[in-house]
């Protein structure tokens, strides 16, 4: 491994090798959220919560993260899908880019399943190669929700499985998918492959309690940690659930206990 990306993976992995981070990067592919306005207060809010990273596009970055350097890694997300197009990402930046913005690893997203599969994992394997010569590490989005899956089989670890080593094939370091529903099916995705694996948000409902759950799961089955988005910054304190799920991932904290700090820093607020 190249002296460069070593340094990288332990500025963005903490000492336990394990990783908390936050995406405000979907308003190009998901539109536009009230909550993710104005978007520079919204990351400052995070900020404050100490994730071990933050990902966006570099636009975002350009506007919104010059006063954060230093306090939490960058992430560069290199590509999206759109409202218009949820299956398929589109390349929209470079490595070339994230090494200038200073990030500490690259990102792209790819649909397993699909009829456009070989051409999002071309993309995908173009970059890491692209990535790695560089020392930059390489975090792929992937999920297998392509329309030549079933919907019936959407759900099916295997999938998942097949999507995390996929990427691991490809050369990624981290791998971020969904979470399988329990604990068993997720261990033998983590399991299935050589990469980290973190697990998206998804929308699992409102209730805090049950992400809570989730991301204790996530680390008890072997998963590196989470990438969330909307169940941090959809939140009227950002700050507080951000610490919450960092005492579960880093401080190895129960359920119970995240459930106590985050109900004690909103009334504390």
């Amino acid at each position: 491994m190249l002296l460069g990306k070593q340094i990288r993976l332990n500025r963005l992995l903490n000492e336990d090798g394990r990783l908390l981070a936050v995406a405000v990067d979907q308003a190009t592919a998901r539109g536009v959220f009230d909550e993710l306005m104005p978007i520079d207060r919204k990351i400052s809010e995070i900020v404050e919560g100490g994730p071990d990273a933050m990902t966006m596009h570099k636009g975002i970055a350009d506007s919104c993260f010059h006063q954060h350097a230093g306090k939490t890694s960058l992430i560069f997300k290199a590509s999206t899908f759109s409202p218009f197009q949820p299956n398929s990402d589109v390349q929209t930046a470079t490595v070339e880019e994230a090494i200038r913005h200073g990030a500490d690893a690259i990102s792209m997203g790819a649909i397993v399943g699909g009829e456009d599969q070989p051409e999002q994992l071309f993309n995908l394997s173009k970059l890491s190669g692209e990535a790695h010569a560089k020392g930059l590490p390489v975090i792929a989005h992937i999920y297998p929700r392509g329309n030549l899956i079933p919907e019936e089989e959407r759900d099916n670890w295997r999938n998942t499985a097949y999507a995390v080593r996929t990427g691991a094939e490809l050369g990624v370091d981290i791998v971020k998918t969904k979470y399988t529903g329990d604990p068993e099916t997720f261990h033998k995705v983590v399991s299935s492959t050589p990469a980290r694996v973190v697990c998206a948000g998804g929308d699992i409902g409102n209730n805090v309690e049950d992400y809570f759950k989730m991301v204790y799961d996530v680390i008890d089955a072997g998963g590196t940690g989470i990438t969330f988005g909307r169940i941090v910054w959809n939140r009227p304190n950002p700050t507080a659930i951000v610490k919450a799920f960092k005492h579960i991932i880093h401080n190895h904290g129960t359920v119970k206990e995240a459930v106590e700090l985050h109900e004690h820093l909103l009334n504390e607020a």
